[in-house]
């Protein structure tokens, strides 16, 4: 669904992407990460037909966004960040005049309102003016717009920034909804939004790619912990400084910490750990030394110390990439 390949945009002396390739099949939901100026924006806003590449090609079911960009915005449903409305517009009148500026048949436009309308939980509110509207509400209005021509691809800008956590809940849910029967790419900051709605990865940062993969699968090979609770086969006294030499001494082993045991006689411990699984060897160091292992539980790098990893330390000039016109206009309605 999508194909890009090697992507560069330059606004004046800034860099936003540097040679940005990758692709999306269809039914996948991607989540697109990087901290603030790191491009991502700007490709969904390629990707949209918004903004022009330097260089590189951004295809969309084949078909090049810049070649043909009228034909590619016809797969696209968009939500931008800022999500801009016409407030004065009642939902229902809003929603019309989308279907009509994105060519729907007037025969088919009742139907086409009405499924964006379930889908998005709008019916309660198809009478009101916009401005009358919670966030939450302006959000599902959002994505009514976006979904209401019955789109292949869904370009998700930030669609749950502002929102309460009941309203989260609500977007996330939806978005997971869609997620069935569309492609969606979704750009957030909020990792756990991502592992919860996505089944794959993008992470750019300074406007390059920098890791692709399923969320559970990035933490993979970078280490993590072990958290474990010690008692002695023997009954003897546990004493902590001895114990946690033993400890450090398992190959593999990065890091020894304190942790709460279970009660008296046993000592908890939390062991740091690089690429390799440090279990087997932590069994046969507790046996040698007359350890009994009450607990072990092994946890892989978070997304969240995966993404601080490989977008950290990092030194920008101010943002992103000076802000295209378009993002000052009301919505982006061409078809």
């Amino acid at each position: 669904m999508i194909r890009i390949e090697g992507l560069t945009k330059s606004y004046g002396a800034t860099q936003a992407l540097r040679g940005v390739s990758f692709e999306v099949p269809r039914g996948q939901v991607v989540g697109f990460l990087g901290p603030n100026g790191a491009g991502k924006s700007t490709t969904m806003k390629i990707l949209a037909g918004f903004v022009t590449p330097t260089s590189g090609t951004a295809r969309i079911n084949g078909i090049d966004v810049t070649v043909d960009p009228v034909a590619s915005r016809r797969l696209i449903g968009y939500l931008p960040e800022n999500n801009p409305l016409y407030e004065e517009m009642m939902v229902r009148d809003y929603l019309d005049f989308i279907a009509e500026v994105r060519g729907i048949p007037k025969a088919r436009r009742a139907e086409r309102i009405r499924n964006a309308v379930e889908r998005c939980g709008l019916r309660a509110v198809l009478g009101k003016d916009i401005h009358q509207l919670s966030k939450g509400y302006r959000q599902r209005v959002g994505l009514a717009q976006a979904i209401v021509h019955d789109p292949d691809l869904l370009i998700l800008d930030e669609p749950t920034t502002g929102l309460d956590p009941n309203q989260i809940v609500e977007i996330r849910s939806l978005i997971k909804e869609l997620g069935k029967e569309k492609t969606v790419i979704l750009s957030t900051h909020i990792l756990s939004e991502v592992q919860s709605t996505c089944s794959r990865v993008l992470i750019i940062s300074d406007g390059r790619l920098v890791a692709d993969d399923a969320p559970e699968r990035l933490g993979e090979g970078e280490g993590g912990t072990v958290t474990v609770v010690l008692a002695s086969r023997t009954g003897a006294t546990l004493r902590t400084e001895e114990v946690r030499s033993v400890l450090e001494r398992v190959p593999g082993v990065t890091g020894v910490e304190s942790a709460e045991g279970e009660g008296s006689g046993t000592l908890g411990f939390r062991l740091r750990y690089g690429a390799e699984d440090i279990r087997r060897a932590l069994f046969d160091a507790a046996v040698r030394n007359e350890l009994c292992l009450l607990e072990v539980k092994r946890q892989h790098v978070s997304l969240e110390e995966t993404f601080r990893k490989l977008t950290g330390g990092e030194k920008r000039s101010g943002g992103e990439a000076p802000r295209a016109p378009q993002d000052d206009q009301k919505p982006p309605l061409a078809a």
